[in-house]
């Protein structure tokens, strides 16, 4: 065995790091490729289809010189001035609307973001793999029925036995016998049932009182299938983009379909996972893309409106008596609390249902348990300065007294406050 010199030894290891520089280079490349064409050219560009500018992916076979690729994309108007004729007919073609400059790019990341344009391909649809949906939930009530019956059958036997036990026992005895009275003529029997049938009407009449006008669990089918759960679950979009209202005003509002169509003019296909309703039917993501052109009036293939729009008939899902005041900024903005306090686990809704039954003890509920942001100079702590004006709660966070003030000691139980 041979016995390699420092040196010797030191070029084996150059090689080995060369190499792994050299891989790990192409991949950080490519990924750098792909954040910067996302950063800067996915908003009007996408690789394979016409959005607001044409498809990318080619276009260094289209135009074979890349430093004047590198020119039109660091300051356009100068190629057009030279009097390319190749990027003048794509300027007149696209309605001579100017293209963004982008002299911050340097050559290199322009050529990552060639790269990745040209290696890009379609993305395949994804298979939703979840127990949850591809196991069904097993019913049992069959089973449950008949074990049921079986039992029932079996105390009814042991009663039988035991009257003809107690029986055979008075006749060995000497008694005499009883002439037993029949059930439906045994005052015992009378009552009794009449106390059960008097409880179950009565909690049966309380509770449909109780709940008359109520919509827990109510969940309709909407004119357009809209995933909760692949916008503001996947694809991590604030509540506030669609529903901004919110944060504003007493009314959260739907948004407008120009809300939808600021992203959905350059996404028209979809390559998530598979949806379905609640009752197991498939959705056809492309088809109810397809919906909200035909309302709004756009044509995908022509990048462009070219019809009248009409709005959507949204069905309401949660609806409050009209003698009741709520307001979502005071809540959201004010309160901070979050939109899944009262809608739910909405990010992972396909469907939107109504999670809480939003009645009077439910609110009052959460105002004597919900603390606001109390301000308190003490700690340092700035909280809600408007809360300041309540100086009494300030005087007992300082004594001990309390440790937080809630919704309901500044009068959040009051009638007045909810209604009018």
């Amino acid at each position: 065995m041979c016995n390699l010199t420092g040196a010797g030894r030191l070029i084996p290891l150059l090689i080995i790091n060369f190499s792994f520089w050299l891989l790990s280079g192409e991949s950080a490349h490519a990924q750098d490729g792909k954040n910067l064409f996302q950063t800067n050219c996915a908003q009007c560009h996408n690789p394979i289809k016409v959005v607001t500018g044409p498809a990318l992916k080619g276009v260094t076979s289209r135009v074979t010189d890349t430093s004047l690729l590198h020119a039109w994309i660091h300051n356009n108007s100068k190629v057009l001035a030279s009097g390319n004729a190749y990027f003048n007919n794509l300027f007149n073609q696209y309605g001579r609307a100017p293209m963004n400059v982008f002299p911050n790019l340097s050559d290199d990341e322009i050529d990552a973001i060639l790269r990745y344009v040209e290696s890009y391909a379609a993305p395949m649809a994804k298979t939703n793999t979840s127990t949850e949906q591809s196991v069904p939930e097993e019913d049992h009530t069959v089973l449950y029925g008949i074990v049921t019956f079986i039992l029932a059958v079996f105390v009814f036997g042991l009663y039988l036995v035991n009257n003809n036990l107690k029986r055979l026992a008075d006749e060995k005895k000497g008694l005499i016998p009883t002439t037993p009275v029949p059930a439906y003529r045994n005052k015992r029997y009378i009552a009794l049932l009449s106390l059960i049938l008097f409880f179950a009407f009565g909690w049966w009449l309380t509770d449909a009182g109780i709940h008359l006008g109520r919509q827990k669990n109510y969940q309709p089918q909407q004119p357009i299938f809209f995933s909760h759960r692949v916008h503001a679950g996947l694809n991590q979009i604030s509540c506030l983009l669609c529903h901004g209202n919110a944060w504003e005003s007493r009314h959260a509002t739907v948004p407008s379909l120009n809300v939808c169509m600021n992203c959905h003019m350059a996404i028209n296909d979809y390559h998530g996972e598979r949806l379905q309703r609640a009752d197991g039917t498939p959705v056809d993501p492309q088809g109810e893309i397809d919906k909200l052109y035909s309302y709004t009036g756009y044509d995908p293939q022509k990048g462009k409106y070219t019809r009248p729009g009409h709005p959507i008939e949204w069905v309401k899902i949660h609806n409050l008596p009209d003698l009741v005041y709520f307001n979502h900024s005071q809540h959201v903005r004010a309160g901070n609390v979050q939109c899944q306090t009262c809608h739910g686990p909405i990010q992972s809704m396909d469907e939107v249902k109504q999670f809480a039954d939003l009645s009077m003890s439910w609110c009052i509920n959460c105002h004597r348990t919900t603390k606001v942001d109390f301000p308190d100079s003490a700690n340092n702590w700035q909280g809600n300065k408007f809360y300041s004006i309540y100086a009494h709660f300030t005087e007992k966070l300082r004594s001990g007294q309390m440790d937080s003030v809630t919704v309901g000691d500044i009068g959040g139980t009051e009638c007045q406050k909810c209604h009018y």
